[in-house]
């Protein structure tokens, strides 16, 4: 595996050139910050919403250069970068909907998860001449086998929303998973489900209330206020990556409890910032102290939220992105390709 850091990256010549970015709409919140970058978006959509193609829609700002178009005209549009992020879009709708000269264009594929089926010997399957393999963590980059793939890491950014601090009133958990359910053991559903039965926790997501404790789905940009009443942020994950809600919890200012699992023991620092751990038993009793002590959670969670303002923070993430488009294109010549 070879990772390069790409805040070692040297700008192109043409780095301050406005792109054209071809993406998918695969994680509506990802997608967001992706998009806060200066170039424009291109957003491929289908009528019937199949993953990938869905309609943008309203419940998240987006902003104006942020375009859909039919993914069928996709290959009549002026594209300088492609930015997969599933396999099914480099694999196979790219053949479909791409011209050759598209396909052959400098580009980036965002792998948002671990491998699987087998967590150290899957092979990754990108393989582009012109491209870069971006992992969201480290852990992700350690644990797939992309030998004689050029790979970096950039991890998440999260918009902070001003004025927004947790107040721990409500001495509950909270845990944000959608679909928990139906993802199962690899998501912790079962964890959740012990921990519901033992602790005082809620859950939102989609299809929540299809578990105990199951509050439905909250609109994307309201997730970070409703975080804010809760007393510490529960995830019950096993393997997956870094979720965006832990740290959207993180930013509002809450503790984060969970499994000792992936990035996240990199990121929780026990008894400053939340508790990880493999035992369950721990992990129960510092949910317990959290619900009877406010003041240790909001003194954690001071924590946590200047850790995630300086991790996860809007400007790194968007500085680590303009490097990159910069050496993809920066020394690319200045004619954009559209068509056969």
């Amino acid at each position: 595996m070879k990772v390069e850091s790409v805040g070692r990256m040297e700008a192109g010549p043409s780095a301050e050139r406005r792109l054209r970015i071809l993406t998918w709409h695969v994680h509506g919140n990802y997608l967001y910050s992706l998009t806060r970058a200066p170039h424009d978006f291109i957003i491929p959509v289908m009528e019937d919403g199949r993953p990938g193609y869905s309609p943008l829609g309203n419940k998240i700002p987006w902003g104006a250069n942020v375009r859909e178009v039919p993914a069928s005209e996709i290959r009549n549009e002026v594209v300088d970068c492609v930015v997969y992020q599933s396999r099914t879009a480099f694999d196979v709708d790219g053949r479909d909907l791409l011209t050759p000269a598209q396909r052959d264009l400098p580009c980036a594929y965002i792998e948002h998860n671990p491998p699987e089926p087998h967590p150290t010997d899957t092979p990754h399957f990108f393989h582009h001449h012109n491209g870069v393999l971006v992992h969201v963590t480290a852990y992700n980059a350690m644990m797939w086998h992309a030998p004689n793939i050029r790979t970096t890491v950039i991890e998440h950014g999260v918009p902070a929303m001003p004025g927004l601090t947790a107040t721990c009133t409500l001495g509950r958990g909270i845990t944000v998973i959608n679909h928990l359910r139906s993802r199962g053991r690899r998501v912790g559903a079962d964890i959740y489900a012990q921990a519901q039965r033992r602790v005082a926790l809620d859950l939102i997501g989609m299809e929540s209330e299809s578990m105990p404790g199951g509050l439905g789905e909250v609109s994307n940009m309201d997730v970070p206020a409703f975080l804010a009443n809760y007393r510490f942020f529960f995830t019950p994950v096993r393997y997956a990556s870094l979720g965006l809600s832990v740290v959207e919890a993180m930013m509002v200012g809450l503790p984060v409890v969970g499994m000792a699992t992936t990035e996240l023991p990199s990121v929780i620092d026990n008894g400053v910032t939340g508790f990880v751990d493999t035992r369950w038993d721990r992990v129960e009793a510092c949910m317990h102290a959290l619900i009877a002590d406010r003041d240790l959670a909001l003194e954690w969670g001071r924590a946590a939220r200047r850790v995630a303002l300086e991790r996860f923070a809007m400007d790194r993430y968007l500085r680590d992105w303009m490097r990159l488009y910069s050496q993809l294109c920066g020394a690319r010549r200045e004619q954009s390709i559209a068509g056969d």
